[in-house]
Formats: C-alpha cells, structure tokens, sequence
C-alpha cells in the first residue's frame, strides 16, 4: 500500500510548455524510457509499464479529449 496522499489536481500550462512536455513524453516513450514530469510542486516517475489511453467526452456545448497514463504502483 503506497503511503502517499490521495490528489486530483488538474494543471493549466501555457502553450508552449505544454508541448515541451508532450515532446518530452514522446522521447521518452520512443527511447523505452521511464518519464518524469513535475505537477504542482509534485515530481511523478511514469514507468515504462505504464498503460496509455486517450479519452474523448462530450457534454452540452464543451468537449474534452484527455491524455491518460495509468500504472500500478504494485509490482
């Protein structure tokens, strides 16, 4: 059982930040590589592992398309 508080915390970044972490990403999934990325004062270790998914949802006039990268903390 992981000690860490739980937390949903959503994370606006200016354009050009948020495709350098994109970009990032992208390296590091090409290099089979574990990505790190810092949110809200957090650093988060994404293992290779990880499993990636992209979600679309619709509701009355707003639409939303999410980038998700889940993984178990078990191993």
């Amino acid at each position: 059982m992981s000690s860490k508080k739980e937390r949903d915390i959503e994370k606006n970044y200016p354009l050009p930040d948020f495709i350098a972490k994109l970009r990032r990403l992208a390296d590091s999934l090409e290099n089979g590589e574990q990505f790190e990325i810092q949110i809200a004062g957090e650093r988060i270790y994404v293992p290779v592992r990880a499993k990636y998914s992209i979600e679309h949802e619709r509701e009355g006039d707003e639409e939303e398309i999410e980038f998700q990268i889940k993984w178990s903390v078990s191993k």
